[in-house]
C-alpha cells in the first residue's frame, strides 16, 4: 500500500513546508527556486552569493509586511480616535478602560484596603499592643487618604490633551 503525501514526516527544510509562506507567495517560491536551479548550475563556489541574494529578497518582503502591518494599525487608531471624538468622548482614547477614579475602582481600593487590615491589626495588637495598633491604622488611613487624593490629580491630567499624534 502506498503512503499518501499527507502522512510522510514533514522535513522543515522543504520548500512545501507551510511554516515557509512560499504556498502564500507565489512570487518567493519562483525566487527560491530560480536561486535553487542556478545554485546547481553555478556550483558551490556561488553558494553564499545567492543565499544572500535569497535572503535579501526575503528581508525586504518582510519589510514591506511589516510597513503595511504598522500602516494599517495607525489608521485603525487613528480612526477610532476619530470615532470616540465623533461620539464625544472627552478626553478618553480607545482601550483606556474603565474611567479613572470611577465607583468601582474607589471601592475596590476601600475593600482591599480593610481585608488587609484585619491580620495586619492582629499581628500589630499581637506584637506591639495598641502601639502597634495604633501605627497600622495610621498608615492603613494614610494609604487611602493618598489614593483619594491621587485620583482628582490623575483624573485632571487625562483630561488635558498630550503632546502626541493629535495634538
Amino acid at each position: 500500500m502506498m503512503a499518501r503525501d499527507t502522512d510522510a514526516p514533514k522535513d522543515p527544510g522543504r520548500a512545501d513546508d507551510p511554516a515557509l509562506g512560499l504556498k502564500k507567495d507565489p512570487e518567493l517560491r519562483r525566487e527560491l527556486d530560480a536561486t535553487a536551479h542556478t545554485l546547481k548550475e553555478l556550483g558551490p563556489e556561488y553558494e553564499a552569493e545567492l543565499i544572500d541574494s535569497f535572503l535579501e529578497k526575503v528581508g525586504e518582503r518582510i519589510d514591506r509586511r511589516m510597513d503595511a502591518t504598522a500602516d494599517r494599525q495607525v489608521r485603525r487608531y487613528l480612526a477610532e480616535r476619530q470615532m470616540s471624538a465623533a461620539r464625544g468622548v472627552a478626553g478618553r482614547q480607545p482601550g483606556d478602560g474603565p474611567a479613572l477614579g470611577g465607583f468601582g475602582q474607589r471601592f475596590g481600593f476601600a475593600a482591599v484596603s480593610l481585608v488587609l487590615a484585619v491580620p495586619l491589626s492582629a499581628i500589630a495588637a499581637y506584637q506591639a499592643h495598641l502601639a502597634g495598633l495604633v501605627v497600622t491604622w495610621v498608615g492603613i488611613v494614610g494609604v487611602n487618604v493618598a489614593q483619594s487624593a491621587w485620583m482628582p490629580w490623575r483624573r485632571r491630567s487625562a483630561e488635558q490633551p498630550s503632546e502626541g499624534w493629535g495634538a
